[in-house]
């Protein structure tokens, strides 16, 4: 795999949702870094799809992310656990034309596994960013980090796709990015 890049890559938000992240162990560094990266896309015009599931029962994404995002952020509403299964996500995805899936939410070991395989079987580069992701356990989420690096996902942090993404400090939104971990 070649290291991240702005051209190749679109973010995908799996299911952060004031339920679903009141459930994780990990709560407040998981909805951090899931904020970082979704002002960094925001900065960087990465283009960021986000699933909720079942939000009429779990609620909507949390504020953090939707603000951190920008008004062409699609949001889709989805039931099974594998976003794939609903084809409308697909769908969103293919046509950014895109090869470098970077991945994040709740849970590591459910739907965020589910949904990494699908991509992997449908030819993308898939990258999770581990600490912006949560399960309700700690040994559910390693789980899922291991299932997902054993079928071919690429296991990053926050920083790692953040500064793969910049390149150089040379890059015009270095400094804009670098404020965000600080």
């Amino acid at each position: 795999m070649a290291q991240l890049n702005i051209q190749d890559s679109l973010i995908l938000i799996i299911d952060i949702q004031e339920k679903l992240l009141n459930a994780v162990f990990n709560k407040n560094s998981l909805e951090k870094k899931a904020g970082i990266i979704s002002r960094a896309a925001n900065t960087l015009e990465i283009p960021v799809v986000v699933t909720e599931q079942y939000p009429k029962g779990l609620g909507s994404t949390v504020t953090t992310i939707k603000d951190a995002t920008d008004v062409n952020t699609k949001y889709f509403e989805k039931t099974a656990f594998s976003a794939l299964e609903s084809p409308e996500i697909l769908q969103a995805i293919k046509q950014y034309n895109k090869k470098q899936i970077v991945i994040f939410g709740i849970e590591t070991h459910i739907c965020v596994s589910q949904t990494t395989e699908a991509l992997i079987n449908e030819g993308y580069e898939v990258s999770i960013i581990k600490d912006a992701c949560g399960s309700r356990s700690e040994e559910e989420y390693l789980g899922g980090l291991e299932r997902m690096k054993t079928n071919g996902a690429y296991i990053l942090t926050t920083e790692i796709a953040l500064f793969e993404w910049l390149k150089s400090s040379k890059h015009p939104n270095f400094k804009e990015v670098q404020a965000l971990i600080k």
